[in-house]
């Protein structure tokens, strides 16, 4: 998978502009708030439909401005694909995939892969649950394109069942058969999401297992997930139950939670609150780990996360290093660049290429930014 063109027409500081890239190793270099980090995020936005930076398409769109366009053409399995997103609120943004409209939002990210790792990633296990669910969601719509379109549908079922539980305003002797709907539809939908969730972390702490204890020399790295309705489940096993088993829990915790529910106005148990941890040496990441020991977790995961999709997908995803480099000592930096294949495009911002091997730069396509234009060096 390569990207060889992206233009952007009124995307955060950037007015219009077209770039055209070569190479399958992409460096921006510049000084900070310069618009380096704006560039990966629209390129992760086409591959993902969100951004790793906000969570309002509103927040993309050029000051004083009330659209934006993100285009690309890339190159997947040898077939030219052009992509275009219209972020046009409140209107529903619109799709094309080589001039055609798409409504689902899998058929359009589908076409096109990318990890992004960014200063924050580096802070996900001492994030909010939010954030870790969001890396999560992100990384499993990469494989599974149309799990964000289950995901939607789960937020809006909670979304009408939290509405619904508002104007119930705690009355305990109210008709419930309405909320007995929605926790229906809110248990289909949410157990597909854990099983999902599950199997992608099963398979992911394989890689990351072996990536950690690759950094480490010796460390065990162990990922659970945090479920509200089935507890937590170590991924280093293929866990014992399926899909049913899930679904049934969820029926029986929303049925023992359902006055707890209409006190607080709101779903207390589901997808939508269950979290995921990191165990090294089996002791719990976010609470002993060094900052060192924290980042090495993530550097593992996000190299899993490009091996996993090679693997599914048969092809290589493209990986975006938003200055991370300089917040890695010299070990994980060079493990991660050792790790990065010549069949992965690669598109890394950086102040300047201090942080980089001269053999390194000879093949890198270096473009600088000042003051919201970008020059190819």
């Amino acid at each position: 998978m390569f990207i060889k063109k992206l233009k952007l027409k009124n995307f955060r500081n950037y007015n219009d502009i077209e770039l055209n890239f070569n190479s399958d190793k992409i460096l921006f270099i510049g000084k900070n708030a310069q618009g380096k980090t704006n560039l990966l995020e629209a390129v992760y936005y086409l591959s993902a439909l969100n951004s790793f930076r906000c969570n309002s398409d509103s927040e993309l769109i050029k000051w004083g401005e009330n659209f934006c366009n993100i285009n690309a053409e890339i190159k997947k399995f040898d077939i030219d694909i052009d992509l275009d997103i219209l972020i046009n609120p409140p209107s529903r943004k619109k799709l094309k995939v080589n001039g055609l409209n798409k409504n689902k939002s899998s058929e359009f990210i589908s076409n096109i892969s990318a990890v992004c790792f960014t200063v924050n990633d580096l802070l996900l296990l001492r994030g909010s649950p939010d954030d870790r669910r969001k890396w999560l969601d992100n990384a499993i719509s990469q494989i599974f394109p149309a799990y964000i379109e289950r995901l939607s549908k789960y937020n809006k079922i909670k979304t009408q069942k939290n509405n619904y539980l508002k104007n119930l305003k705690g009355n305990m002797t109210a008709d419930t058969a309405m909320l007995d709907i929605w926790n229906e539809q809110l248990a289909v939908t949410g157990s597909n999401l854990i099983f999902i969730r599950l199997n992608f972390l099963y398979e992911l702490q394989k890689i990351a297992k072996s990536k950690h204890k690759q950094i480490s020399n010796s460390e065990d790295l162990t990922i659970f997930y945090n479920s509200s309705i089935i507890g937590d489940v170590a991924c280093s096993e293929k866990f014992p139950f399926n899909n049913e088993y899930i679904l049934e829990n969820f029926k029986q915790k929303l049925e023992e939670k359902k006055q707890e529910e209409i006190i607080r106005a709101q779903s207390v148990i589901g997808a939508h609150r269950d979290d995921v941890s990191f165990y090294i040496n089996n002791n719990d990441a976010k609470k002993y780990a060094s900052q060192g020991q924290q980042r090495t977790v993530v550097l593992s995961l996000k190299l899993a996360e490009l091996e996993l999709i090679k693997e599914k997908i048969n092809t290589n995803a493209i990986l975006l290093l938003d200055d991370v480099l300089a917040e890695l000592d010299d070990l994980r930096q060079n493990f991660l660049l050792d790790a990065i294949g010549n069949e992965t495009q690669t598109i890394i911002t950086s102040v300047d290429t201090l942080h980089f091997k001269e053999e390194y730069l000879k093949n890198v396509e270096i473009f600088e930014i000042k003051n919201s234009e970008v020059y190819k060096i």
